[in-house]
């Protein structure tokens, strides 16, 4: 079978198309036919070897965290998914798999697909998704009448804590460059405009009750989120820490996403009954992985990839 595989960590040269013996489900895994992988961010990172320290993986890595295709194969044990499931899945930080025409996942990690949207776009949601909801649900809790504001709205993550946050109720603030505003406000985002950190909150009708926080930014810029929080609000970041103010009672928490079937079965559902978009940017082939890496690098990316497999 093709894979793109990295024997060593460095820059997109790294990143070889390669035929690789077709895998075997072993206990607990299902065999999956990938139609669709796609990038995040934090690809970039492993390649470079940036993580590798922090999150040691075996090389050869076969990059790709999400991962939508059809189960063909089950191993011993397995009495959730069948032969022929279309599932989506997030691969473990410390695995990844999905660059490659077959993959292996455990079957308690898998979910079923979302029926609304082509099965190749559905790989956009697994580690967006599940980072979305950590940020929005699981942390910060958005409830309804709470503002919220969203920095790097537009952004694959961004754009689904916008929908999460309206869905909850909340007035949502969402800021991100213009091109991304007309989508934002579709969302349900009541304001939309930019973030100028040297204006202040009151710029932007703050403080809020929740910030969530995907742009990277130097550390001194980071820290100047905090006085965009209301006294005994949170600010959660999935780019970098943002530090407390204790005497406000101003709550930080930083994005720490892995496989979780539970709750991206709930953002399936959300999909498929109209409550959540995906927005998916362009769709490239597998050979094309490394300009992908490329694009990124270079700041040529302009959302969210989808990698074409199948």
């Amino acid at each position: 079978m093709k894979a793109i595989r990295y024997h060593e960590f460095g820059s997109t040269e790294v990143l070889r198309q390669e035929e690789v013996e077709r895998p075997v489900p072993g206990p607990g895994q299902v065999l999956v036919k990938v139609t669709a992988t796609s990038f995040n961010p934090v690809d970039d990172h492993f390649r470079l070897g940036v993580l590798a320290e922090m999150i040691p993986t075996p090389l050869p890595i076969t990059p790709g965290l999400d991962v939508a295709g059809t189960v063909v194969e089950l191993g011993d044990g397995v009495g959730g998914p069948q032969v022929g499931d279309q599932v989506i899945a997030l691969f473990p930080l410390n695995s990844h798999g999905g660059a490659a025409e077959y993959a292996l996942v455990a079957a308690d990690q898998v979910t079923a697909a979302p029926r609304s949207v082509e099965l190749a776009d559905a790989a956009s949601l697994p580690l967006a998704g599940l980072a979305a909801m950590q940020a929005t649900v699981e942390l910060a809790e958005v409830r309804a009448g709470q503002t919220v504001l969203v920095n790097g709205a537009g952004g694959a993550v961004g754009s689904i804590v916008v929908q999460l946050a309206v869905d909850a109720g909340a007035k949502v603030t969402a800021v991100d460059a213009p091109q991304h505003a007309e989508r934002l406000r579709s969302y349900g985002a009541e304001v939309v405009g930019r973030l100028d950190l040297d204006a202040g909150p009151a710029a932007v009708s703050g403080p809020f009750d929740v910030v969530v926080n995907h742009v990277r930014s130097a550390p001194e810029d980071l820290a100047r989120l905090t006085r965009y929080v209301a006294d005994g609000g949170i600010v959660v970041s999935s780019a970098g820490p943002v530090p407390a103010d204790e005497e406000r009672a101003v709550r930080t928490a930083g994005v720490w996403v892995g496989p979780d079937a539970s709750r991206l079965a709930d953002l399936v559902s959300r999909v498929d009954d109209g409550r959540l978009a995906l927005h998916v940017v362009a769709r490239r082939p597998l050979a094309e992985l490394p300009a992908v890496h490329g694009d990124s690098g270079n700041g040529r990316l302009l959302g969210k990839t989808v990698i074409l497999v199948a």
